[in-house]
């Protein structure tokens, strides 16, 4: 049977050996992830989210970068 995202997140990260998001973080990342999709295609959204954790972002960071990218508000407006 499939476990549900929480059950599988906090599964996979305790397998790799990190904490699981955060609600925040996870509403946050799921946000961003929907930037990427919507300003360019679905593909881009795991892949987006991927290269902001191999950047070192938080996800709020890496979110204020999707929305400046995708036009969605101007650079400083957070």
């Amino acid at each position: 049977m499939a476990q549900d995202m929480h059950g599988w997140l906090a599964g996979f990260a305790a397998e790799i050996g990190v904490t699981a998001p955060t609600q925040e973080e996870l509403d946050t990342l799921l946000e961003l992830a929907g930037v990427a999709a919507h300003a360019s295609e679905r593909a881009a959204a795991p892949l987006t989210c991927w290269l902001a954790a191999r950047a070192g972002l938080d996800p709020a960071a890496a979110l204020a970068v999707g929305k400046r990218l995708a036009g969605q508000h101007k650079a400083g407006d957070g």
